[in-house]
């Protein structure tokens, strides 16, 4: 980050003398001198709407206090190619250059093709922003800013803590869309989001005095956030959300990267500052296969497949109680016609829901590569197959850096989530639904003591809660207080233009508190008060990730023999082959049933974690046994319902010297076959 910011101070001069220049007056709270009152502020700009001082984030204990959105997009306007989303966060030249529509959208709308793909109708709105804001932003406009910095501020001022900024974009959105002003590379793109974000944390310590006097702090580590936060401030995190990271695309199911290209990537976006990330989004990659998208969606992101990668989706029955989204199977006419002549999108059976692409071998070497650099990885958008791979390898290493930000994957994993010391946040839904899907894993969250975040999503053209209406039960009144009690909000206004959530629903960045506030009359105090948790929880994920330091594998050159060793004249399947640190080697027995593999550790040791990475000949009935002195046994982990992949079997400490694998009934016609049986002590 040292070097990041180095190559940036030509830039910040010049962005504060802009600052300068757009008339920085004092404010009217500045007389009161409060440590979150800025030294100045551009005139005109938006009203915060909230009075109060904004309460330090930790409590008594050291815990952080406040809420997390661990999913938005506070750069999206730069991405897919710059015309996709229109106004900006911020602007040297003040609001009124920041919060205007797009160039074509004038005067009427009518050729805002975005919006009438996402929003129907013709796509014509008033596009003047500031100071009207007629039509927009809106919580159904899927093509407006939406992270203004006074509406993220207003967000500050009333309780959250932690934001994750996820640099996005798409190359093959960005190729199809009619308008764009740069390249539709991804990696360009994402720089160019990450730079922004740091000159948006200049803009903001401008108004404050100087480098780092600003609410809006990004940070490094977790240490450095709690730091932030202990001072009232925003501990804003990088995360990336891209379909083709590193260049990893495939055509015709053929990389387009290798090894190289993800190890420059990876630190590359570690250099950046960045510390989460998805490996795939919306379009199979040379990495994994993905969740699909339901409905005319789900066909205009299958044609968007077809498009970057030469194939439509393939499904095939799923396996497990996981599934991925039904596909989307509804015409979408203005998608279907960018197809090459005599191409349609397939139809699928109903009873395929579950993609057949899972994580590849790149995808593998990606995924050890972010544990290797103490990243978080985001499995919202895997595909379950996917999913259930990446959860394989951060069970068989104990590694807690797993993210669920927005509602984008398997129900059903939550609770391996948790159990691995991860996070998940919920999809910023409207607080009935929200509510229900809190109440769902209430108890999961119980069990293991965490709290719970949102993901807001804004500007990733998801759509936002919508208004209940001023005579719901139960509606927000203004003003009201926020959840640690010290500040007071008002409805927001922005120029002339006066937003309340009753009326117009989640509409932008600043109704996120009326939101939570609306959370609280539908839902109760418990469910913000879980949500009031999630910083810590977050915070607590992410230092478990830093903190966390690959176990010694006991197994590792271990004496092995085995009931049997098929037998090749060209290869070896010999016992030791399962412990020789070599994936690609491995042990494999006669094919019936009934072998066994056992591992002499050499001397007595207090373990508690195996793990069987099989290889395509697997049991479905096996059973791990351990001994101290190879005469007496004791079972530590037996099923009947094996699946083959990579198994972890984790059981209270025992000392033991042995360790047998008892093949019980074959998987496959095959024998049994096992890549690498790793022992650790937990």
């Amino acid at each position: 980050m040292t070097t990041s910011r180095a190559g940036r101070h030509a830039g910040i001069v010049t962005l504060l003398l802009l600052v300068l220049a757009a008339a920085l007056t004092p404010t009217s709270s500045s007389a009161a001198g409060g440590w979150w009152d800025p030294v100045a502020r551009p005139a005109p700009d938006s009203r915060i709407g909230v009075t109060g001082e904004p309460f330090r984030g930790t409590d008594s204990a050291g815990r952080v206090r406040g809420f997390v959105d661990a999913h938005d997009h506070i750069m999206a306007n730069e991405a897919f190619g710059g015309r996709l989303i229109c106004g900006r966060p911020f602007s040297a030249k003040g609001v009124a250059d920041a919060l205007k529509d797009c160039p074509e959208h004038y005067p009427d709308g009518s050729l805002a093709v975005f919006d009438f793909l996402t929003n129907g109708g013709d796509g014509r709105h008033d596009p003047v922003g500031w100071p009207t804001f007629a039509d927009w932003p809106a919580h159904d406009s899927l093509t407006h800013q939406q992270n203004y910095y006074a509406w993220i501020e207003r967000a500050w001022r009333a309780g959250q803590r932690v934001l994750v900024n996820d640099l996005v974009t798409n190359g093959v959105i960005c190729s199809v869309y009619f308008f764009k002003d740069r390249s539709c590379d991804e990696m360009t793109s994402i720089r160019l989001q990450a730079r922004l974000t740091y000159e948006m944390q200049d803009y903001v310590d401008a108004m404050y005095g100087g480098p780092g006097k600003g609410w809006f702090r990004i940070v490094a580590d977790s240490a450095q956030a709690r730091e932030v936060i202990e001072q009232g401030k925003l501990a804003v995190v990088l995360g990336v959300e891209t379909s083709e990271p590193f260049g990893c695309k495939q055509i015709l199911d053929v990389a387009q990267c290798d090894r190289d290209d993800i190890d420059a990537g990876l630190d590359e976006l570690y250099d950046l500052g960045v510390r989460s990330m998805f490996l795939c989004h919306k379009f199979d990659n040379a990495l994994c296969g993905v969740r699909f998208d339901s409905g005319v969606l789900g066909t205009a992101v299958n044609v968007g497949q077809f498009l970057s990668t030469g194939t439509f989706w393939r499904t095939e029955p799923c396996t497990g109680p996981q599934h991925d989204n039904p596909v989307g199977l509804a015409s979408a006419p203005a998608a279907e016609r960018r197809l090459p002549a005599g191409v349609e999108v397939p139809s699928y059976d109903a009873d395929a829901r579950c993609n057949v692409r899972g994580l590849t071998e790149l995808g593998e070497y990606a995924v050890r590569g972010m544990m290797k650099r103490h990243m978080m990885l985001e499995i919202d958008h895997m595909s379950v197959k996917t999913a259930g791979r990446v959860l394989d390898l951060f069970d068989s290493a104990s590694y807690p850096g797993v993210l669920s930000s927005h509602s984008w994957m398997d129900l059903d994993w939550t609770e391996r989530v948790h159990r691995l010391g991860g996070f998940t946040a919920q999809y910023m839904n409207g607080s009935e639904q929200f509510v229900a899907e809190a109440g769902r894993t209430e108890a999961l969250r119980d069990r293991y003591g965490v709290g719970y975040g949102f993901g807001t999503d804004m500007n990733g053209v998801g759509g936002w809660p919508a208004p209940r209406g001023a005579d719901a039960p139960n509606p927000v009144t203004y003003p009201f207080r926020s959840v640690d009690g010290g500040s007071v909000l008002d409805r927001q206004t922005t120029g002339r233009r006066t937003w309340d959530l009753n009326t117009d629903g989640a509409a932008h960045y600043g109704l996120v508190p009326d939101w939570i506030e609306d959370i609280r009359r539908v839902g109760g105090q418990h469910v913000v008060d879980d949500l009031f948790r999630g910083a810590e929880s977050y915070l607590t994920t992410w230092g478990a990730t830093e903190a966390h330091r690959p176990a010694a594998n006991l197994a590792r050159g271990a004496h092995a023999t085995a009931s049997s060793a098929e037998w090749n004249p060209v290869t070896s399947y010999a016992p030791a082959r399962a412990v020789d640190g070599d994936r690609g080697t491995r042990w494999a027995s006669d094919r019936s049933d009934g072998q066994w593999l056992r591992l002499d550790l050499g001397a007595v040791h207090r373990i508690g974690r195996v793990t069987l990475d099989w290889e395509r000949a697997y049991a479905t009935s096996y059973r791990v046994d351990v001994s101290a002195d190879g005469t007496n046994w004791r079972t530590v982990r037996s099923t009947t319902d094996g699946d083959g992949g990579l198994d972890t079997a984790v059981f209270p400490p025992a000392e033991a010297r042995h360790v047998r694998v008892v093949g019980l009934t074959r998987g496959t016609r095959y024998g049994y076959s096992l890549h690498e049986v790793g022992v650790h002590a937990r």
